[in-house]
């Protein structure tokens, strides 16, 4: 499952630079699809969805850092944990029960986002 940051974080940025999907952003910033992926262009998410990995989307929250379900793995095949979680100091980075996966769903995510 991915990994959710609660309304418990303290906006002291430790968990951003951890993540190897740059799936984690600061309150209220946009993000794209290729930002800290291989992703380039038009593509259709392992989830099936099509989208333009260039375009920005709308934060996910403008209150706190938060991380983006799509591009969370729970840092499969970089880490043997979520790094996020590891370097909360507040232990606000916790699994998201709205966006469970599999290790072998997490793995094939990781490597449609990152080709090498």
């Amino acid at each position: 499952m991915a990994i959710i940051i609660t309304d418990e974080c303290i906006n002291c940025g430790a968990c951003e630079p951890e993540c190897p999907n740059t799936a984690i952003y600061e309150a209220a910033d946009d993000w794209r699809y290729a930002d800290g992926t291989d992703l380039d262009g038009n593509v259709v998410l392992p989830n099936g969805k099509e989208v333009d990995s260039n375009q920005t989307q709308e934060p996910v929250s403008d209150e706190f850092y938060y991380i983006v379900p799509d591009k969370c793995t729970e840092c499969v095949g970089f880490h043997e944990e979520p790094q996020c979680a590891a370097v909360c100091p507040v232990d606000c980075c916790v699994p998201d029960d709205d966006h469970v996966e599999d290790e072998a769903t997490l793995r094939a995510k990781q490597a449609f986002m990152h080709k090498d």
